[in-house]
């Protein structure tokens, strides 16, 4: 009798030994389920149809499913035939406020209000096909789940943010106990990449992502005719010595050959006519780091720069930073694990160490209560090479549908080596 247990147990760690053959059928299903996405984007917070299309999968599959978490977030359970670990995956569902500008036959013609304007809603970033090849991920397990634990689908809202005003994202579902019940021992996530071949993923062990933080400067000047700007203190000239002063504190205060980091500023708003110098400005923008020493530094930096700018032209600066995302760090030892079990399913030579990027991710909410796992995977257009592939954020953005697959593969061996 214990020779027979022993032998099933083994029977079942090598299951999970080997790559994972993912039928052909479910590769169409993942297609269809990402275009059909991709046609009805929603921005963050309002992804209403989406949750509603994953909620009903997963309880198709016989999942125990929660909805309405942050929002709109939806987290399935799924139950191995033994008891063991909890290991989450993690997908998110918004779209962006671009209006899409491609060929593709499933192309977005949404529009929506976004910050009080009209504007077309575009699957920009690959959200679209995270969602999909997370579902199909859900499908497969469902039918093979002679695996030891527990899977937990977490599908996210607002990783591009919530609206101003609102909370959202993965801190959101943190607050919300998103990695309780039951406890979660470690979450694996993943990105497509407009720039990486299809059937390659890359990695990077510790910090992959920077920290983000959001940063708004209200510049105070005084307001005159434009035809007398001597009788002004002029915000626009004041910001646009402001936009030059950030740029010394990455050139002149960071130690680059540490770690990069980025200051942008996006949006500057000012004056209503074009012969009245208005009296204030609004600057808004972004920090990107991926070390801690350097972050407070550049914080710092920031908030003594800007009101002394301001008060040398006479006018005043107020600065408010907030973080949006810490590090996004992969755990040491489960991304040694992680590693392996990609080798297996998509071959080693397909699974490539990178460097750090400047990019931010809300997965780091997660990974700060557990350990996780975050990986970019392969998705260049046919016919594109990686310098001609579109960036993600804008319009002419594009991924090949079949790095879909290739997601799917290593998320199921991903799951199974881990729970096994």
């Amino acid at each position: 009798m214990k020779k027979h247990v022993l032998l099933l147990c083994c029977l079942s760690i090598l299951g999970s030994l080997v790559a994972q053959e993912i039928p052909s059928s479910l590769e169409a299903k993942v297609i269809q389920w990402r275009h059909e996405i991709h046609q009805n984007p929603e921005l963050s917070n309002r992804e209403f149809k989406t949750a509603k299309k994953v909620a009903a999968h997963l309880k198709a599959l016989g999942m125990e499913v929660q909805t309405g978490i942050a929002h709109t977030g939806v987290i399935g359970l799924l139950k191995g035939k033994r008891a063991g670990k909890v290991l989450a995956l993690r997908a998110d569902m918004d779209g962006l406020p671009v209006t899409e500008d491609n060929n593709l036959p499933y192309k977005s013609t949404v529009k929506a209000k976004f910050s009080g304007q009209e504007t077309g809603v575009m699957h920009a970033c690959g959200h679209d096909t995270h969602v999909a090849i997370l579902m199909g991920v859900a499908e497969y397990l469902a039918k093979n789940n002679d695996f030891a634990g527990t899977v937990k689908f977490i599908f996210q809202p607002a990783e591009e943010g919530p609206p101003p005003g609102e909370k959202g994202g993965a801190r959101l579902m943190v607050e919300e106990g998103a990695l309780e019940n039951p406890k979660v021992d470690a979450i694996y996530g993943l990105h497509i990449n407009s720039a990486t071949p299809v059937g390659q993923v890359r990695y990077k062990a510790k910090g992959i992502m920077a920290a983000a933080q959001r940063f708004v400067i209200d510049v105070k000047g005084k307001q005159a005719h434009g035809s007398a700007p001597w009788m002004s203190v002029d915000p626009i000239v004041i910001a646009a010595q402001i936009v030059n002063g950030l740029q010394t504190i990455i050139s002149r205060n960071s130690e680059l050959t540490k770690e990069g980091a980025v200051i942008s500023v996006g949006s500057i708003h000012a004056g209503i006519r074009f012969n009245i110098i208005p009296e204030s400005a609004q600057m808004i923008g972004t920090i990107r780091t991926l070390d801690e020493d350097m972050k407070q530094l550049i914080i710092r930096r920031i908030h003594e720069m800007a009101p002394k700018i301001a008060e040398a032209y006479g006018g005043s600066a107020v600065v408010s930073i907030q973080e949006t995302a810490a590090l996004t760090y992969n755990d040491p030892a489960l991304t040694e694990v992680a590693v392996e079990s990609l080798n297996k399913a998509l071959g080693s030579k397909n699974v490539i160490e990178m460097s750090a990027v400047t990019g931010a991710e809300d997965f780091s909410a997660f990974q700060e209560k557990v350990p996780g796992f975050y990986f970019f995977l392969g998705g260049l257009a046919e016919g594109l090479t990686p310098a001609e592939a579109p960036s993600h954020h804008t319009p002419e953005f594009v991924v090949n549908d079949a790095g879909m697959i290739h997601g799917v593969k290593a998320m199921v061996q991903l799951s199974l080596d881990y729970l096994n």
